[in-house]
């Protein structure tokens, strides 16, 4: 597998280039349907955590971890760049995540998944995420599920 997760910068072209894949994988699953921008610069602020995914080197995937209210962190922007998926990426970025969390003393992870993003779906749950009501300023949505797990 050979996959290092750390806690960098968003301010850098690798991760300028994996957000811009998450974007183009959302408009080409949710065509016409609103999204949330994230940034470089929305990333880059207090309480909000960049990990980045590399192989061999190279920059494979993302996530963020948003510090939250009462012990409570929100995935948000996971992404692994298609020649790196199936290798294990996703589950390092999101048990990095998860120890992230942890040490910053939060004990609910919380995250909103699209319903056609089947893989990402697929490896929260096998990570023990279960189904909860909308939080933050979520609201309910017909293309939307949001899940937590106890940390």
């Amino acid at each position: 597998m050979n996959v290092r997760v750390a806690v960098e910068t968003p301010r850098q072209p690798e991760v300028a280039a994996l957000l811009a894949l998450s974007d183009m994988i959302a408009a080409a699953l949710y065509p016409g349907e609103p999204r949330r921008a994230l940034n470089q610069e929305t990333l880059d602020a207090p309480g909000i955590h960049l990990l980045v995914a590399r192989q061999h080197g190279v920059a494979a995937g993302c996530c963020a971890l948003f510090e939250g209210p009462e012990g409570t962190a929100e995935l948000k922007r996971m992404v692994v760049e298609p020649s790196h998926q199936g290798q294990g990426v996703g589950r390092a970025l999101l048990e990095a995540a998860e120890g992230l969390a942890q040490g910053l003393g939060v004990t609910r992870m919380q995250l909103e998944v699209g319903i056609r993003n089947t893989a990402g779906e697929a490896l929260y749950r096998c990570a023990g995420y279960r189904d909860r009501a909308p939080f933050g300023r979520y609201r309910a949505s017909p293309i939307s599920r949001f899940l937590e797990k106890a940390l």
